[in-house]
């Protein structure tokens, strides 16, 4: 019975991962498809589209579901939905902030799945600008450490508009306002250095420290949340110590 116990055990986590795996082409397909639609179809004046199809390339999507979008979005090929962005904000356990950003063809639903995941999950809906305040907007450009050093990091992008170089043990992590993300990518480039990926996101201007019980639950809530198929992201204020995600796990 171990021997078929621990198969029956593979099976369910690789279910999961695949599950996981599908949910996240979709939402990097809808990106495409929406960066395609805003700036147009070319990736080489679309600055979006490019990061857009870029992570998805870096994802394993395959490239005629990546080329499908383009066209869809860009008008060259039919069948694009109707995609709306909405920002939902709420609260999570331990009065932690949430914000949850939604690519939806179905405002209605997007609403009740973002509520439901919610309220079973110890959260509220909060009302418009009552959480939002506590982010800014940032761009993000995750790099892989590889053999560069943090200061030639620094020096390539701080002209381009970097504010910092944060590191993340295997990556670095590159800070920029949202307006510059673009700048800072194309001078990793012309650095010669690959990025992981360049995306804009929401940091918090102030955190909430967790314990591990707390941890656990705000982790289950974002869990829940994600697993929406009309969530695309999903930003919270809180602080976990190394010693607290270990004990996590």
């Amino acid at each position: 019975m171990s021997g078929h116990s621990k198969w029956a055990t593979t099976k369910h986590k690789k279910a999961n991962l695949d599950a996981k795996r599908g949910k996240l082409f979709a939402r990097l397909i809808k990106n495409i498809e929406v960066a395609a639609r805003t700036g147009g179809g070319d990736p080489d004046g679309n600055p979006t589209l490019y990061d857009a199809i870029q992570k998805a390339k870096k994802n394993s999507v395959p490239q005629d579901n990546i080329e499908r979008a383009r066209k869809r979005g860009a008008g060259e090929e039919a069948g694009g939905a109707d995609w709306q962005t909405i920002t939902y904000e709420g609260y999570g356990p331990n009065g932690v902030a949430v914000l949850i950003e939604c690519l939806t063809d179905n405002k209605n639903r997007a609403a009740m799945e973002v509520r439901t995941a919610l309220t079973r999950n110890n959260g509220s809906l909060a009302d418009p600008g009552s959480v939002a305040y506590m982010f800014n907007r940032k761009g993000v450009v995750i790099m892989p450490k590889g053999d560069a050093a943090e200061d030639d990091v620094l020096m390539a992008v701080l002209d381009a508009g970097a504010e910092e170089v944060n590191d993340l043990d295997e990556n670095f992590e590159i800070v920029a306002e949202a307006t510059d993300l673009v700048p800072v990518r194309k001078a990793l480039q012309e650095a010669g250095f690959e990025y992981e990926s360049a995306d804009l996101t929401f940091l918090p201007s102030v955190s909430v420290p967790l314990d591990v019980e707390g941890a656990k639950k705000v982790f289950k809530l974002i869990d829940a949340l994600e697993d929406c198929d009309d969530v695309q992201n999903v930003y919270a204020n809180f602080d976990v110590s190394d010693e607290v995600m270990a004990e996590v796990g």
